[in-house]
C-alpha cells in the first residue's frame, strides 16, 4: 500500500483528543451565547452576574427582619444561599425550553450537537449564579450576617448536585418541547410552581407530618439541606437521603439523554 493510499485512511481518534474538541465546540457556544444575549461590549456580559445579585439582594433585603426561625441562622445569609442556587435551578432549565429552535443553524456543523448547546446554556447559567453566590455569601460574612462556610465541600457538592438535577431536567426539556408548543408554555410556570417546593426558603424541619414525608418525595429540599450544611455550622442532615438524590439524579439524566435522542431524530435541517 502507498504512502498516500495509507494517509487517506481515517485515523482513529482518542478520547481525549475528542474530548478536547468538545470542550472547545462548548467554549465557543457560549462566548455565542454570550455575543446574543448581551451584545459584544464587556460591559454587557457583567449582566450575567448582575441579574442574579440583584435579585439576590433584594430577597435577602426582604429578610432582614426576619427571624432564625430558632435555628441560629440569619435569615439574610439562609435567603441568599437558598434563593442564589434556586435561580441557578430557574434559569438552566428555563433557557433549555427552545433551545433546538433557536440553535437549529449550528447543528450544519458536524461537531456541534443538540447535547453540547445545551451543556453550554447550562454552564453560561450556573457560572453567573455561582459568582453571584459568591459574591454575595462574602458580603454576609462581611457584615456580620454568615460565618465562612464551615464544610466547604458539602457545599460546592450540594451545588453540584443542584446542577446535576437541573441539567438533567433541561436535557427533558430540550427534548421534549421541541416542535411542541403547548408544552414549552408549562416550562415556566414550572420552575415558579418549585419555589415553595424547592427547600430554598425553608428547612425540611419546619415541615409537619406528614406533608414532610410527601415533600422528600422530591429530591430538591434534600438536595438544598446539604448546601445549607455545608454553608451553616447549625444545618443538619437528618433529612438527606443521598443514595434517593443520587438514584433520581440518575433516572432524570437517562430520560433526558431519551428525549435528546428522540428530540435529534425529528430535527430536519433543510
Amino acid at each position: 500500500m502507498s504512502t498516500s493510499e495509507t494517509n487517506r485512511l481515517p485515523r482513529h481518534t482518542s478520547f481525549a483528543a475528542s474530548l478536547a474538541v468538545q470542550c472547545r465546540v462548548v467554549g465557543a457556544l457560549m462566548m455565542r451565547e454570550l455575543h446574543t444575549r448581551y451584545g459584544r461590549e464587556n460591559i454587557g456580559y457583567l449582566w450575567l452576574i448582575a441579574e442574579p445579585l440583584m435579585l439576590g439582594t433584594v430577597i435577602a433585603l426582604v429578610h432582614s427582619g426576619g427571624s432564625g426561625h430558632d435555628t441560629g441562622i440569619n435569615p439574610v445569609a439562609f435567603a441568599v444561599v437558598g434563593y442564589t442556587i434556586f435561580i441557578m435551578f430557574r434559569g438552566i432549565v428555563n433557557r433549555s425550553e427552545g433551545a433546538i429552535e433557536s440553535n437549529a443553524a449550528l447543528l450544519y456543523h458536524r461537531m456541534v450537537t443538540v447535547m453540547d448547546f445545551t451543556i453550554a446554556r447550562s454552564l453560561l447559567e450556573a457560572a453567573g449564579t455561582f459568582v453571584a453566590f459568591t459574591i454575595l455569601l462574602t458580603f454576609c460574612i462581611i457584615f456580620d450576617f454568615a460565618e465562612p462556610p464551615p464544610r466547604p465541600l458539602e457545599l460546592i457538592g450540594g451545588i453540584a448536585l443542584v446542577f446535576w438535577f437541573s441539567f438533567s431536567l433541561a436535557m427533558i426539556v430540550t427534548g421534549g418541547t421541541y416542535e411542541k408548543k403547548l408544552l414549552e408554555r408549562f416550562v415556566h410556570p414550572f420552575t415558579y410552581f418549585m419555589i415553595p417546593l424547592s427547600g430554598a426558603f425553608f428547612q425540611v424541619a419546619w415541615i409537619p407530618q406528614p406533608y414532610r414525608e410527601y415533600l422528600l418525595y422530591n429530591p430538591l429540599p434534600q438536595i438544598f439541606e446539604i448546601v445549607r450544611y455545608g454553608a451553616f455550622e447549625d444545618a443538619n442532615l437528618e433529612y438527606v437521603n443521598l443514595p434517593y438524590i443520587i438514584g433520581f439524579c440518575i433516572v432524570l439524566t437517562a430520560l433526558g439523554l431519551v428525549a435528546m435522542r428522540s428530540a435529534k431524530n425529528r430535527i430536519h435541517l433543510h
